[in-house]
């Protein structure tokens, strides 16, 4: 869709990206995705003597008319307006006086997807993943075990302090968005794992540093969202699953499904998960109704 992008555009994308990695640790097929739509905008402007930032709403609804007329599906269409949101908001972070091209703008139509969330076999390949013999093994172990025992966002994970975890009850004071605050169970296992960090690994990993966190880096201060992505993935390479399928959000797939196949009831789940609504929580019944339609596929006799 025309000449090459201009120098100057090409490092503004590029700098996106860089902030985009650093604060919510997307994949990299994701930034590959996001570089190339970018970019192709970006020299659609060319010819219009447009830099990409300055491009303004009649730009981009004439930028999709004819990526429309040229068969690009909508799921495309949607990422692109994604990619170019994410572009914008980052850039009134640094400049809240500037306008948003795509503050109006709809994304197309898309069918609803399910979320893929891994078994439970690869679940627990996941979990002892980790080298329990080292603090810091001892520390990803509990961060993958409060993951999937209690479904937390990765956000609620790395900002929790020592004053919400209650051992006595086995329970997690969270605070979820908007600011709305559950209490979440631990289970057995993962309260185990939990006493354990808390007794031979986290006071080396603070080493006499005062820090409220309950996961701590071993610099002693409190875990990134960053690192915490960086340790999924590494634990899930050690395991052998396939690294771009593992996610902190991944996980908390697996508790949803999981809890929803083995009977619980769709409110509790809402709980807690902490969703606002309970149609968000509904698409979690279709991944579970899929499972079981497979399970029963697979081994029953009129399967």
């Amino acid at each position: 869709m025309g000449r090459d992008a201009s120098a100057t555009d090409v490092a503004e994308i590029e700098r996106f990206l860089e902030r985009l990695w650093a604060d919510d640790g997307l994949a990299d097929r994701t930034l590959a995705a996001y570089r190339q739509d970018l970019t192709g905008f970006a020299r659609w402007l060319v010819a219009k003597g447009i830099p990409l930032p300055d491009a303004g709403r009649d730009q981009i609804l004439s930028y999709l008319g004819e990526r429309g007329q040229q068969g690009i599906a909508a799921r495309s269409n949607a990422r692109f307006i994604s990619a170019l949101r994410r572009f914008h908001a980052a850039r009134q972070r640094m400049n809240p006086g500037i306008e948003d091209p795509t503050a109006l703008l709809e994304s197309p139509k898309l069918p609803r997807s399910l979320p893929k969330a891994p078994g439970e076999r690869e679940v627990e390949d996941l979990l002892a993943a980790p080298d329990v013999a080292t603090p810091l093994g001892l520390r990803d172990r509990v961060l993958l075990e409060l993951m999937y025992a209690c479904g937390l966002r990765v956000s609620e994970l790395i900002s929790l302090p020592l004053g919400a975890l209650n051992m006595r009850q086995g329970v997690l004071r969270v605070m979820g968005k908007g600011g709305r605050e559950r209490l979440v169970p631990i289970g057995a296992v993962a309260l185990e794992w939990t006493e354990r960090y808390l007794r031979d690994a986290r006071p080396f990993l603070a080493a006499g540093r005062r820090s409220d966190a309950l996961l701590l880096s071993r610099r002693g201060a409190a875990m990134t969202r960053q690192m915490a992505w960086t340790l999924i993935k590494r634990h899930a390479r050690t395991a052998g699953l396939p690294s771009q399928r593992i996610s902190p959000h991944v996980l908390r797939h697996a508790f949803a499904t999981h809890l929803l196949n083995h009977g619980a009831d769709l409110r509790a789940v809402q709980m807690l998960l902490g969703h606002a609504s309970l149609s968000t929580t509904q698409i979690y019944t279709l991944v579970a109704r899929e499972g079981l339609k497979r399970l029963h596929a697979l081994h029953h006799p009129r399967g």
